[in-house]
């Protein structure tokens, strides 16, 4: 039997701050533009204006840090304040991938985990199975990247 490779992966960063102060941060998708090498900017859109289940924003990208640069429609899928957001990212119809923080209060601070995953049909297998490895080292020095600058925005 072929065993097909994991399509996700996570990092964790541990920081000197609450859960509540993280959230803040990782919650307010206007921001991703301080923390992440590829989303340059961010704005909630349909109506949006804040974090909650069902709202819409789009994510301005530079692929890969130097282009392509594009508009990606995103969904709010998961919202719980100081625990959980996470976002998919693709049109109503069609979803590509799904990311995500989770926050998990530790040693007086918050371990912080940054995740995605992308959607198992076929076309994103096939896609996986031949550029899976680059995009998966992109996508986790990405998160790493965030996530530390995330760490020095709280920690300051």
């Amino acid at each position: 039997m072929i065993k097909l490779p994991s399509l996700g992966d996570e990092v964790s960063v541990w920081m000197d701050a609450p859960p509540a102060e993280v959230w803040d941060l990782v919650s307010d998708v206007t921001r991703i533009g301080e923390f992440s090498p590829e989303t340059f900017e961010a704005k909630w859109t349909r109506g949006s204006t804040g974090p909650e289940v069902g709202a819409y924003f789009a994510g301005h990208v530079k692929r890969n840090g130097v282009g392509p640069t594009y508009w990606s429609p995103c969904r709010v899928t998961a919202c719980e304040p100081e625990r959980v957001f996470e976002f998919s990212v693709g049109t109503d119809a069609v979803t590509v991938n799904n990311w995500g923080y989770r926050l998990e209060p530790k040693d007086g601070g918050t371990l912080v985990t940054e995740y995605f995953r992308m959607e198992p049909n076929l076309p994103t297998r096939l896609y996986w199975l031949v550029l899976g490895p680059l995009r998966r080292r992109t996508n986790r020095r990405g998160m790493r990247t965030t996530l530390e600058r995330m760490k020095a925005v709280v920690e300051a």
